[in-house]
Protein backbone atom coordinates (compact mmCIF):
# COMPACT_ATOMS: atom_id res chain seq x y z
CA UNK A 1 0.00 0.00 0.00
CA UNK A 2 1.76 3.63 -0.70
CA UNK A 3 0.64 6.08 1.23
CA UNK A 4 2.10 10.01 0.41
CA UNK A 5 2.60 12.13 3.26
CA UNK A 6 3.49 15.69 3.23
CA UNK A 7 5.89 17.16 5.93
CA UNK A 8 6.81 20.41 6.99
CA UNK A 9 10.21 21.56 6.22
CA UNK A 10 11.67 21.22 9.73
CA UNK A 11 10.42 17.27 9.84
CA UNK A 12 11.87 16.38 5.91
CA UNK A 13 15.29 17.94 7.17
CA UNK A 14 15.18 16.19 10.03
CA UNK A 15 14.18 13.14 8.09
CA UNK A 16 17.09 13.09 5.86
CA UNK A 17 19.27 14.15 8.56
CA UNK A 18 18.39 10.60 10.11
CA UNK A 19 18.88 8.46 6.89
CA UNK A 20 22.09 10.31 6.47
CA UNK A 21 23.34 9.81 10.25
CA UNK A 22 22.94 5.94 9.13
CA UNK A 23 20.36 4.50 11.39
CA UNK A 24 17.73 4.87 8.67
CA UNK A 25 18.20 3.65 4.98
CA UNK A 26 15.07 5.62 4.17
CA UNK A 27 12.73 8.56 4.90
CA UNK A 28 10.22 5.84 5.33
CA UNK A 29 11.64 3.89 7.64
CA UNK A 30 12.11 6.98 9.97
CA UNK A 31 8.16 7.63 9.41
CA UNK A 32 7.46 3.92 10.16
CA UNK A 33 9.81 4.32 13.40
CA UNK A 34 7.89 7.83 14.21
CA UNK A 35 4.70 5.75 13.98
CA UNK A 36 5.62 3.42 15.77
CA UNK A 37 6.56 5.47 19.14
CA UNK A 38 3.09 7.45 18.37
CA UNK A 39 1.83 3.69 18.71
CA UNK A 40 3.46 2.69 21.95
CA UNK A 41 2.51 6.20 23.15
CA UNK A 42 -1.27 5.94 22.38
CA UNK A 43 -1.52 2.08 24.16
CA UNK A 44 0.10 3.57 26.91
CA UNK A 45 -2.45 6.60 27.34
CA UNK A 46 -5.10 3.96 26.55
CA UNK A 47 -3.94 1.69 29.55
CA UNK A 48 -3.49 4.68 31.99
CA UNK A 49 -6.89 5.70 31.30
CA UNK A 50 -8.25 2.07 31.74
CA UNK A 51 -6.39 2.64 35.20
CA UNK A 52 -8.18 5.99 36.04
CA UNK A 53 -11.79 3.81 35.10
CA UNK A 54 -10.98 1.43 37.56
CA UNK A 55 -9.19 3.69 39.94
CA UNK A 56 -12.54 5.88 39.76
CA UNK A 57 -14.81 2.76 39.99
CA UNK A 58 -13.46 1.40 42.91
CA UNK A 59 -13.37 4.69 45.03
CA UNK A 60 -17.27 5.14 44.16
CA UNK A 61 -17.78 1.00 45.22
CA UNK A 62 -15.27 1.20 48.30
CA UNK A 63 -14.67 4.52 49.20
CA UNK A 64 -12.13 6.90 49.39
CA UNK A 65 -9.47 8.92 51.66
CA UNK A 66 -8.31 11.75 51.63
CA UNK A 67 -4.71 13.33 51.74
CA UNK A 68 -5.56 15.12 54.87
CA UNK A 69 -6.53 11.89 56.50
CA UNK A 70 -3.33 10.55 55.25
CA UNK A 71 -1.38 12.85 56.58
CA UNK A 72 -2.98 13.33 59.80
CA UNK A 73 -2.36 9.44 59.84
CA UNK A 74 1.57 9.42 59.63
CA UNK A 75 1.43 12.44 61.65
CA UNK A 76 0.11 10.18 64.54
CA UNK A 77 2.42 7.62 63.79
CA UNK A 78 5.44 9.67 64.01
CA UNK A 79 4.62 11.09 67.27
CA UNK A 80 3.57 7.57 68.51
CA UNK A 81 6.68 6.87 68.24
CA UNK A 82 8.61 9.72 69.30
CA UNK A 83 7.29 9.12 72.81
Amino acid sequence: MATNVHLTPELERFTRECVEGGRYNNVSEVVRSGLRLLQEAENRRCQFQAMLRESEAEADRDGAITLDSVTAEIDSIVSASEQ
